[in-house]
């Protein structure tokens, strides 16, 4: 079976994990985590990154840091991975779903700047003690603390236009950054447009610590606090002193090791990524019904894991698994989730529903040899013969 995405670990994995196993730094300190979240904002143009046990762990605290407490409201597109909705959950706020783009499936604008033009207004919210201006849901009375834009696949949206559209309505950004590492917008890197950014290192994903996220951000006051809270919140290097309720959300040394030797890399990762995008672009245009992903000319992607569209979605499913190809569906709609099913779902038309309907992910891994993608095409080919 070619797998659809795992790890490539060709590098000083074995050396770096050695170093924390003979040292006896196998725990949540040690210097390859400082050097890991070094490593991760400075490739995203950053200045601080704080690392975390993975990429929910750090939606979650991206939300803590910006107030967002129980009953307000978070703005998330429809098609996500679930845990951009757990995430939301673990405060307690409640999901707004905006239906996505069909082109590039990232979070339909238009829609949203329908919505929080007629069904929200500017007012002023008490959050720790100060008066600020937040856009007001009318509907319920409570405050959009945070829009979660996702960038699919490591496909980016209208980053500028999003951006706007947050001053506008004094919503604050926190990216859901976490399949876009090696991913730009008019040359700026994914997770650097809001306050705060998310990256994740599961398995599947273009570098991998096995489990593992970083939070970056700009501001040094949200770095600290970010660095406190998924550390426990203990106050004295000492005394076990806790000043507020915080998360054992560390990244142990020993895993940082492994992320580390990814980070070195990635280049070549990213290189071999878009050299695999390229190949089934050119092989499968015109084959079948089969559309790909929109990219805009104004973003360069890390081409995380080939998705394409066809109508003939569940048939190709079943013969690619059952010949050898691992592929997998898209992710569920949020809408159709029974545990979200009540949240509104904004949207003109369903595209979520479309989308889910018709995509396919195919193997995507790093290590992927020109054979092994020359035998999925074949049998993607064969399949609509």
């Amino acid at each position: 079976m070619i797998p659809l995405s795992i790890p490539h670990l060709a590098g000083n994995e074995w050396k770096y994990v050695k170093d924390c196993l003979d040292t006896g730094w196998v725990s949540s300190v040690g210097a390859y985590v400082t050097k890991f979240e070094e490593m991760v904002a400075k490739f995203a143009g950053a200045k601080y990154g704080i690392a975390c046990m993975n990429g929910t762990a750090a939606l979650h605290i991206g939300q803590i840091l910006l107030g967002v407490e129980k009953d307000d409201h978070v703005i998330t597109p429809n098609i996500t991975f679930v845990a951009t909705l757990n995430a939301i959950k673990y405060t307690g706020a409640n999901p707004i779903l905006i239906d996505v783009n069909p082109a590039d499936w990232q979070m339909d604008l238009d829609c949203l700047s329908i919505y929080l033009a007629d069904e929200t207004e500017l007012g002023e919210v008490e959050l720790n003690g100060e008066k600020q201006t937040y856009s007001i849901v009318k509907k319920t009375g409570k405050p959009i603390k945070a829009i979660m834009p996702v960038h699919v696949l490591g496909n980016i949206g209208d980053m500028d236009r999003l951006v706007s559209i947050c001053e506008i309505y004094n919503i604050a950004i926190i990216e859901d950054s976490t399949e876009a590492l090696g991913s730009f917008y008019k040359g700026k890197h994914a997770g650097t447009f809001g306050q705060i950014g998310t990256f994740s290192f599961n398995g599947n994903k273009i570098i991998s610590t096995g489990g593992g996220g970083v939070i970056v951000t700009n501001d040094e006051a949200l770095a600290k606090r970010a660095k406190h809270i998924t550390t426990t919140a203990k106050a004295s290097p000492m005394e076990y002193f806790h000043d507020e309720t915080g998360y054992n959300y560390r990244l142990v040394n020993i895993l940082a090791a492994v992320g580390v030797a990814q980070m070195e890399q990635l280049p070549g990762f990213i290189l071999k990524k878009k050299a695999m995008d390229a190949f089934y672009r050119k092989e499968l245009a015109g084959v079948g019904d089969i559309q790909f992903q929109k990219i805009s000319s104004d973003v360069d992607p890390n081409c995380w894991l080939f998705t394409f569209r066809t109508k003939r979605m569940r048939e190709l499913l079943a013969f690619l698994n059952e010949n050898g190809v691992q592929s997998r569906p898209f992710w569920v709609p949020m809408n159709r989730l029974p545990m979200h099913d009540k949240y509104e779902f904004i949207s003109n038309k369903d595209q979520s529903n479309d989308v889910y309907e018709s995509a396919l992910s195919i193997p995507s891994s790093s290590g992927l040899t020109q054979e092994q993608l020359q035998t999925v095409v074949d049998t993607i080919k064969s399949f609509y013969k």
